[in-house]
């Protein structure tokens, strides 16, 4: 049994909350997290990963659509908990030579939450695990890009590449949807365009009507002046949590805001989802997913492959 190298949880300040907790003696700070927890792991169709999904984040996000993962505890769900970093390595191992893996292509491992990066000495226990076994992974996070200069240095350093959130420019707005300033996340998302943009697979913001729509413009021209060739996405944001009954954007909408960010200078921005006006009849969903008419799942000569399971449901359209 390999020996884990916990201090940094001792007295953590992996974040820039920096609440210095003993996370080993069950101390939580404002991510709430003690060790590292697991949600659940799975196999990713778009990014050909095993992935990991952490419980805890250092953000308070009014509109998080993992609320229950983001904000454990207090939400009172009941998940995998934690794993020994031997133990999730062996499943990685297994798990990237498993028959679904092999047909999709499955080239690396990905870690997402919650937020990945208040974990960071635990992952780099799982990589050097894997690693010793298969060489050549690509490993990936997906982060809110409020850890400290030491902690993202060494984030980025083992990342193959990066999906990095920037959820709003302006820090009044940035403070009251998140809970915590921007200053952190813009700092991050500087030094990763100007040292590592190789590794930025995408900087993402999530497009709120009323709320972070004015931002994005803001965040473009961030983006624009390290490097317009940098990728930017907008995701349409889908009532939730807090927001729960906050409407989300167009299409009209979004597709004005990637207009404005090209007009700008950005080369290569696209968007995501958004909050349709018309609504389909159930027999079109049918037509559209390939099931026969009318649905029977006991007799149906797809059982075995169902059209109906979709590993990323925001790609059907």
């Amino acid at each position: 049994m390999r020996e884990m190298n916990l201090k940094e949880f001792k007295n953590c300040k992996l974040c820039e909350w920096k609440c210095g907790v003993n996370r080993i003696k069950g101390e939580r700070g404002v991510c709430r997290s003690t060790l590292p927890e697991i949600a659940y792991t799975s196999i990713t169709y778009l990014l050909k990963t095993y992935a990991i999904t952490f419980l805890g984040c250092s953000f308070r996000c009014f509109y998080c659509n993992a609320y229950r993962i983001s904000q454990y505890p207090d939400t009172g769900w009941i998940y995998r908990g934690y794993v020994e970093p031997e133990k999730l390595g062996k499943e990685i191992l297994r798990q990237l030579e498993s028959k679904i893996a092999k047909k999709i292509g499955v080239s690396g491992i990905s870690f997402t939450g919650g937020e990945p990066s208040i974990h960071l000495p635990y992952i780099e226990e799982v990589i050097k695990y894997v690693t010793e076994e298969k060489e050549n992974l690509r490993i990936g996070f997906a982060t809110n890009g409020f850890a400290t200069k030491k902690t993202f240095k060494k984030l980025v350093k083992i990342a193959s590449f990066i999906n990095f959130e920037i959820k709003a420019f302006d820090n009044d707005i940035h403070q009251n949807l998140t809970g915590a300033p921007v200053d952190p996340v813009l700092r991050n998302a500087e030094y990763l365009a100007k040292n590592h943009p190789e590794k930025i697979r995408v900087f993402r913001s999530v497009v709120i009507p009323k709320i972070t729509d004015s931002q994005v413009l803001k965040i473009a021209e961030f983006i624009k002046d390290i490097d317009p060739s940098l990728n930017y996405k907008l995701i349409g944001f889908r009532p939730n949590f807090v927001l729960y009954y906050h409407a989300g954007p167009s299409k009209k909408l979004m597709e004005k805001l990637v207009k404005k960010c090209k007009e700008i200078g950005l080369k290569n921005v696209n968007y995501s989802g958004y909050y349709p006006k018309e609504m389909k009849n159930i027999d079109e969903y049918v037509k559209k997913i390939g099931c026969p008419m009318p649905r029977n799942c006991g007799k149906c000569k797809f059982k075995h492959e169902c059209k109906a399971v979709l590993m990323e449901p925001w790609l059907f359209k």
